[in-house]
């Protein structure tokens, strides 16, 4: 991976009622087998991608969870009153994955 990667893809937001509830848009598998492909240069620890986020005009960053061979993504909830986005709604996703991160 040189650059940045872009990626965008459409997704239903759904709600964990763990410990930390959360909502998050699960990450298509053939997304999720390109991020899969540059993770190990691009991740901080515990298989985490940070990615700048865009759904509809809020931009916002986060991190890539992996979760079950595939990645979700936290939809912060600032993001999901400003859209307007209830459990359930789907929604397109624009997010952009930097180059390498420097090794430490």
């Amino acid at each position: 991976m040189l650059g940045p990667m872009e990626l965008e893809f459409s997704g239903e937001v759904w709600h964990w009622r763990g410990p930390s509830p959360y909502h998050f848009v699960t990450v298509p598998p053939p997304h999720a087998a390109e991020l899969e492909a540059v993770k190990r240069l691009v991740t901080y620890g515990w298989g985490m991608i940070p990615v700048a986020a865009r759904i509809g005009g809020t931009p916002f960053t986060t991190s890539l969870f992996a979760k079950d061979g595939g990645f979700v993504l936290p939809v912060k909830d600032a993001v999901r009153v400003r859209e307007g986005i209830e459990v359930g709604d789907t929604v397109e996703v624009h997010l952009t994955v930097e180059g390498p991160r420097p090794r430490r």
